[in-house]
């Protein structure tokens, strides 16, 4: 089988790696593969000093599967000094219809966007270049409830490299269960992490993960979520836990004023407010449910947060407001 699945593999295109082996051979240029990509550079010959800064790398997508470096290379460095050049490849030899090339500097990458975004590369071929996000954190769902920190750091230092930080949340959505966050020092090494966790059947306490990039709005739901005091969880009647007191809120009008002077520091406008209560306690605690909308801003922001029913001074519904304010104040201060 192994003899058969060689044979095919290696017939697949092989006009087009024919012609890749002659373009490496006349330029002179190494291409390594590894764990499902292909790298020119990082950094290629001659290069002189340290890696590009921030921002000089750009993402290709929309690619036909039989097209090689020995089109790609030419054409990217026709408009500037490429450091490094990453195409994704199949088991078969094709690619996988994305690449990123990283450039010596921001402006030959904003050049690249300009240059080869819906460029065709073949007739009725065309393709998509625009800054690469560098995603580093991927998201594991499917953890059973009894895995420990511990025991996941381990596993994933054995498989992978470069990991920064793990952090296990019991899921909002599924319980009893826990997901993960991982964070990765760079995009290529969550990039590499993510294809062997996906395709190694790797099995926690008897479960089998599912891997995938950290979705931003999952990201802001997990950070708000993990701030929430203990849910109230009701069986067969009873209240299993309840929110502890906590301080005052502070003055909506004092929060909403210091929100909107950090929004028009970031050139948004005025934010928009929806508030629902869910759950009321008969201990006087009432859990809300609330939206922001900023102009300007890419996401509408969403979450929950208890509050005390006192009876005096604001509305429950101002204290719901305040709380939420007071969380977009942090989240876009971090952004600063």
């Amino acid at each position: 089988h192994f003899l058969l699945l060689q044979m095919w593999t290696n017939g697949v295109n092989e006009a087009s790696k024919m012609a890749l082996l002659a373009w490496e051979r006349k330029t002179g240029i190494k291409l390594v593969q590894i764990n499902g990509q292909r790298r020119y550079g990082g950094p290629p010959p001659g290069w002189v000093g340290g890696p590009p800064p921030a921002g000089t790398e750009v993402y290709i997508a929309r690619l036909p599967q039989d097209v090689y470096e020995n089109i790609l290379i030419p054409l990217f460095e026709s408009v500037g000094k490429l450091y490094e050049f990453r195409l994704m490849m199949t088991f078969s030899g094709l690619n996988r219809g994305f690449a990123y090339a990283k450039y010596a500097s921001p402006q030959d990458a904003r050049k690249a966007i300009a240059t080869f975004h819906r460029f065709q590369v073949r007739k009725g071929c065309a393709i998509v270049v625009c800054w690469s996000t560098q995603k580093r954190e991927l998201i594991v769902r499917g953890l059973d409830v009894s895995v420990s920190q511990q025991e996941l750091e381990g596993m994933l230092r054995r498989v992978t490299e470069g990991i920064l930080s793990v952090t296990l949340h019991t899921n909002p959505c599924q319980t009893p269960a826990k997901l993960a966050v991982l964070k990765y020092r760079s995009h290529e090494a969550a990039a590499l992490a993510k294809k062997t966790l996906m395709e190694g059947d790797l099995m926690l306490g008897g479960a089998e993960m599912v891997v995938d990039w950290l979705d931003p709005q999952l990201k802001q739901k997990l950070q708000l979520w993990e701030e929430e005091p203990s849910s109230s969880w009701v069986h067969r009647g009873k209240s299993l836990a309840a929110p502890r007191p906590a301080a005052p809120p502070p003055s909506l009008q004092d929060v909403l004023e210091c929100l909107n002077i950090l929004c028009w520091r970031l050139h948004l406008r005025t934010p928009l407010f929806l508030t629902k209560c869910v759950q009321v306690n008969t201990n006087g605690w009432q859990r809300f449910w609330y939206q922001v909308v900023i102009p300007g801003y890419h996401v509408p922001i969403s979450g929950f947060t208890w509050v005390w029913q006192d009876r005096q001074g604001q509305s429950e519904h101002e204290k719901a407001k305040a709380a939420a304010a007071l969380r977009i104040l942090r989240m876009l201060g971090e952004s600063l």
